[in-house]
């Protein structure tokens, strides 16, 4: 065990010795979401929370308002969960990956960027911005399912009294949330036979939200099913339904 934490210290040394941190010790890490790509804070970490990072693998970084290493979440529960580092040329700045465990912002919003500066003679900020976001379907699903997942954990309401959508689902369980998506389905399948394409749309996304509360209920996650999606990609449709028959 002593071995090993001397070669993690090695290791934090040498990467910390190819740095150029500012007068004050410290490097500017900006985060991204490791999935989406979504830009989600800018932090500070000096060579003790890049150690604490590497060695926990959840973001830490060091508070310049509270002098003191500060893992993200470590009260809200919201953590960063590492995915990747890199250096930028200058060696003063990182780039951490990670996946974000709940909002990040501290406004319960996904990203710190969420006020918008408008072009033109002036700048005003837009507070009600939710900031900027990939266009990509993944980053969409990535959104709506973190929503989810935070109606599960009791947070956030969807309606002025008070009152969630997920969460009534959720309270009534498998078979409510199965009866839905039932009937999301056998809507989409009119609309496939007869309707519009924004209708065809429209139908496909309330089957896949109804799809994605039934997971979350459940505890699968979206990567989980993107896995199953991986693994069958190559494999020809009939060969893959037969060998799951044997």
């Amino acid at each position: 065990m002593l071995r090993a934490m001397r070669d993690a210290d090695a290791t934090v040394e040498s990467l910390w010795s190819k740095l150029r941190p500012s007068s004050d010790g410290l490097v500017a890490a900006v985060v991204q979401h490791a999935s989406s790509g979504q830009v989600l804070m800018l932090g500070y970490m000096n060579r003790d929370a890049l150690a604490a990072t590497l060695r926990s693998g959840h973001v830490t970084f060091w508070s310049r308002s509270r002098e003191r290493l500060w893992e993200k979440g470590e009260t809200s529960g919201n953590t960063l969960d590492l995915r990747g580092l890199w250096a930028d040329c200058d060696g003063d700045a990182l780039l951490v990956l990670a996946a974000p465990r709940g909002p990040t912002c501290h406004t319960e919003r996904d990203s710190c960027f969420f006020r918008r500066v408008a072009q033109g003679d002036g700048c005003s900020l837009y507070d009600e911005d939710h900031g900027p976001a990939p266009g990509h379907a993944s980053a969409t699903f990535e959104r709506v399912f973190a929503t989810i997942l935070e109606r599960k954990a009791g947070r956030g309401a969807t309606s002025a009294s008070g009152k969630s959508y997920v969460r009534g689902l959720m309270d009534r369980g498998v078979p409510k949330i199965s009866e839905k998506i039932n009937e999301e389905a056998a809507e989409l399948c009119d609309a496939l036979a007869a309707e519009s394409d924004a209708a065809v749309a429209r139908e496909a996304a309330d089957v896949l939200f109804h799809a994605m509360v039934g997971l979350a209920l459940r505890g699968v996650s979206i990567d989980d099913v993107a896995a199953v999606l991986r693994e069958r990609m190559g494999v020809s449709g009939l060969d893959e339904r037969a060998a799951r028959r044997r």
